[in-house]
């Protein structure tokens, strides 16, 4: 399943649906839009190869948790098609990404837009905090600096068994805090999983704040170099750097590509919230009004319509 449109309309259609949904909700993960529209429209529109989606386009209600007895029970990864050897994996390591990840899905056709209106509703699978049955998602990884290494052990399991397929982790910079992230990069170099690819959105924000503020995390750049991983530091806003990062060679290593970003690109209002801007909640109605008109202009559309 190859979508037609051009990358960068993926992205501003990832942008747009993310703000009309924060404004109708009175708030939402916008500066996540804002930092990573460019690169989940890089991997679903030109670089993944991935098949036909398996689950219908508007997600089923969460059918309870897995068990013998529980044949209604599946993961979101049927979203992304058949886990077949031939095809790529993807795994979204920052749960708290879901809405600009479903966003995603419903712009390169492999969600319907209606699934949006169940964001975070009862008895859903769209979750707030994307979970194993959300659309997209094959595991839960939370933000607990797990999803690295959640790749790289199918990583090694697919090289093994001669499979093709590669796996790709979207990761954002606040799992460079957790150890265990550094644990998945050694374990990769020592055993050759070079069929695992990483894109970090460096935002330099996480939930209490500035990076730096919470845990100064130095050069990471160098970091992943010296722990074994080929690293390639790209303007992440740019489609033809993500492009030429993919031909870098990393024989026996894993790819790992940092992705510099700006929090509020495209949605330049937001720069008043800085530094905290992980999720956006609206403080007034007067705030929301004017970030509606305001983002809005950035977007090149009209203003939401909305209930106070």
């Amino acid at each position: 399943m190859r979508n037609q449109r051009a990358t960068e309309d993926v992205a501003l259609g990832i942008r747009r649906r993310v703000f009309e949904h924060s404004i109708r909700n009175n708030g939402g993960y916008l500066s996540q839009a804002c930092s990573a529209a460019e690169q989940l429209a890089w991997l679903y529109n030109e670089e993944l190869k991935l098949g036909d989606p398996t689950l219908p386009p508007i997600p089923a209600p969460f059918a309870g948790v897995p068990s013998p007895t529980n044949t209604d029970y599946h993961t979101g990864a049927g979203y992304n098609g058949p886990a077949a050897p031939e095809f790529d994996r993807l795994f979204i390591a920052p749960a708290h990404y879901a809405l600009v990840a479903y966003a995603t899905l419903i712009e390169v056709g492999r969600m319907a837009p209606e699934g949006l209106d169940m964001f975070n509703k009862d008895g859903s699978s769209v979750e707030m905090i994307g979970a194993e049955h959300s659309p997209g998602m094959e595991v839960h990884n939370g933000t607990l600096g797990i999803g690295l290494s959640t790749g790289a052990g199918l990583a090694y399991g697919r090289k093994r068994r001669g499979e093709p397929g590669r796996t790709w982790v979207f990761m954002s910079d606040g799992e460079v805090q957790e150890g265990q992230t550094w644990e998945a990069v050694q374990a990769c170099a020592h055993h050759g999983i070079d069929n695992l690819y990483a894109i970090m959105d460096v935002n330099k924000q996480q939930c209490d704040g500035a990076m730096a503020s919470v845990m100064e995390v130095r050069d990471i750049a160098e970091k992943f170099r010296v722990f074994g991983a080929h690293c390639v530091e790209i303007d992440g806003h740019d489609l033809s750097a993500m492009r030429d990062a993919m031909n870098e060679t990393h024989a026996g290593k894993p790819l790992i590509i940092l992705a510099h970003t700006s929090p509020y690109n495209a949605m330049s209002i937001l720069e008043e919230r800085f530094p905290r801007l992980h999720y956006v909640r609206f403080k007034s109605e007067d705030e929301r009004a004017r970030m509606n008109v305001s983002i809005a202009a950035d977007l090149g559309i009209e203003p939401i319509e909305y209930q106070h």
